[in-house]
């Protein structure tokens, strides 16, 4: 039974014979005749009595006839809701964010897509980059704002580089430090505390590797699963943290931030999504992303002062 076969029927029944339905649909009258009789036949039921040259409904006619006027309103509602979709006006689009890294521009960024795309409903899910890993995998989220793509991923995924940021050391504000740089050689007697690496690999091993290369394996003292957690503890003077310099965005009253010398690691921050042909309104928010990246530029900035 196709879509063709109801539109004939109902046309019949419509315009009271055949006849005059096949003027209407401009189809030659033994079509819809073949069409009426290959349904009566798929249905093992008579749908309508002839009378001269007029077609009356059967009881049983009259039921599917019903039922057949919502199965076409139902697939013209699909047709025009599916080229709605392909003209973005609607849709779903899941994003995933880490929200102290993303504050500064996110808002501004979402409250624009939804001003041109209104129809578009987004899904938001905060989460760090190993979860994002596992909301992409659940095709939960369409786009990432996170930390690159780890190598076993990289050739899946394609990114947008937003910015790069420094490392910096967080202490409690308990600890008067009158410099402005703080060597990383002298945390070596620090209880560090930092990200679970299975939250965020990048920046763990880049942790561990700058301390290595400034002559010290760093004392983990505690390795937690988010940069509030992370904050907290420093605020209550249990150990030290080295945290990307967005963390400052988290306004920790307690804590003081210091850049560190020396000071040469960047580490980059991207919006990521997978290697496939992207749905519209991905397309959309993708356009929208890159005609704002200056801006986010200049927004993060201050990151590296």
């Amino acid at each position: 039974m196709e879509l063709r076969h109801l539109r004939y029927f109902t046309a019949v029944v419509q315009w009271k014979g055949y006849r005059e339905a096949s003027r209407h649909l401009y189809v030659a009258q033994p079509s819809i005749s073949e069409a009426v009789s290959d349904l009566e036949s798929e249905l093992g039921i008579k749908l309508f009595y002839r009378e001269g040259r007029a077609a009356r409904l059967t009881s049983e006619g009259q039921v599917f006839y019903e039922e057949a006027l919502k199965t076409l309103a139902q697939a013209e509602q699909s047709i025009a809701t599916a080229r709605r979709a392909a003209k973005g006006e609607i849709g779903r689009l899941g994003i995933g964010f880490m929200g102290f890294a993303t504050s500064p521009f996110l808002p501004d960024l979402l409250r624009k897509y939804k001003a041109r795309h209104p129809g578009v409903a987004l899904r938001l899910e905060e989460n760090v980059p190993s979860g994002q890993d596992l909301a992409f995998d659940r095709r939960e989220i369409d786009i990432g704002f996170t930390r690159p793509p780890s190598a076993d991923r990289s050739s899946a995924y394609d990114s947008l580089l937003l910015f790069r940021e420094p490392l910096v050391v967080a202490l409690p504000k308990t600890r008067k430090v009158r410099a402005k740089r703080l060597r990383i050689a002298d945390l070596a007697g620090e209880r560090i505390v930092t990200f679970r690496r299975s939250s965020s690999p990048e920046v763990f091993d880049t942790i561990i590797r700058v301390c290595n290369d400034n002559g010290f394996s760093p004392r983990l003292h505690n390795e937690l699963n988010n940069m509030h957690s992370v904050l907290s503890t420093v605020e209550a003077d249990d150990g030290v943290a080295i945290v990307t310099a967005s963390a400052r965005n988290l306004r920790a009253e307690n804590v003081s931030f210091f850049r560190l010398q020396p000071d040469d690691v960047r580490i980059d921050f991207v919006a990521t999504w997978r290697k496939e042909e992207p749905s519209v309104a991905l397309k959309l928010f993708l356009q929208l992303l890159k005609e704002e990246l200056p801006a986010i530029s200049r927004t993060m900035r201050y990151l590296d002062r």
